[in-house]
């Protein structure tokens, strides 16, 4: 199996990748027969072909046949008295090639893709089994994946949440602006739809999702806080009482609850 590590808007869309291989193909020398040239494989005469051999043994309940591959022949049923030179008898040998492989749109971690007959050659020049290469998303700067969903959070000044404004957001599919609307609150998320991953079953994308961060000033000069003194005036928030609510519960006080049948 080969990992192979592509960008996050190649597993939204699909790509194609070429990659390298390192596998047992058939010895050009003998043509997987294993046999040094001139020469050629004999029926062994161990087996007489069979490639395996059959020993009766006795026992209480009687005689018993079992049968195990031929020592000699290794279940072949032929022997190579001269082996080829360049594969010392096996048919195959190791070499490296370029693959083309052809990435879906909507790929994921882990996500295995298989190329038949791409894999390693048996023994004797036998059929080449599959080769897999499994996806490895690499991590993103700005968008985190979940799911076909793409979550980014953009952090706002609270007059910029309060009055409303657009922020430019570079999107997979090119630049885009994010409308911020009046009176947002921190922790609001505003969806993109159809701005995600295609998905790999079916038609369609995801969506982008932008949580909103709102942030208050820590250091105000003298104006700045004159002005904001003024506007909480004005809305009549000098003393503002605040709004409670009931926290969430701990483990072990909804355990407690559960048993007493609250």
């Amino acid at each position: 199996m080969i990992r192979l590590e592509i960008e996050l808007d190649e597993a939204a869309f699909g790509t194609t990748k070429d990659i390298q291989v390192d596998t047992a193909v058939v010895c050009n020398t003998c043509n997987g027969e294993g046999a040094a040239p001139g020469t050629s494989a004999q029926t062994c005469d161990m087996c007489r072909g069979r490639g395996e051999v059959s020993q009766v043994t006795r026992s209480f309940l009687g005689q018993v046949m079992t049968s195990r591959p031929c020592p000699q022949c290794q279940g072949f049923g032929t022997v190579v008295p001269t082996p080829c030179p360049e594969c010392a008898g096996d048919g195959r040998v190791r070499s490296r090639r370029t693959l083309t492989v052809k990435i879906p749109a909507g790929v994921d971690n882990g996500t295995r893709i298989q190329l038949a007959g791409e894999g390693e050659v048996g023994p004797g020049g036998g059929p080449a089994g599959d080769l897999y290469v499994e996806i490895h998303e690499l991590p993103h700067a700005m968008f985190q994946r979940r799911g076909d969903d793409l979550h980014c959070t953009v952090t706002l000044p609270m007059t910029a949440a309060a009055l409303g404004t657009k922020v430019p957001l570079e999107t997979l599919d090119g630049m885009e602006e994010v409308d911020i609307r009046p009176g947002t609150q921190s922790g609001q998320s505003i969806p993109l739809h159809t701005r995600g991953i295609t998905h790999l079953r079916g038609g369609g994308r995801g969506d982008l999702i932008v949580h909103v961060e709102v942030t208050t000033p820590t250091k105000l000069d003298v104006e700045q806080e004159r002005l904001l003194r003024e506007l909480a005036k004005l809305r009549g928030e000098e003393r503002p009482m605040g709004t409670f609510q009931p926290g969430q519960q701990g483990l072990f006080s909804r355990l407690k609850d559960a048993f007493n049948g609250r």
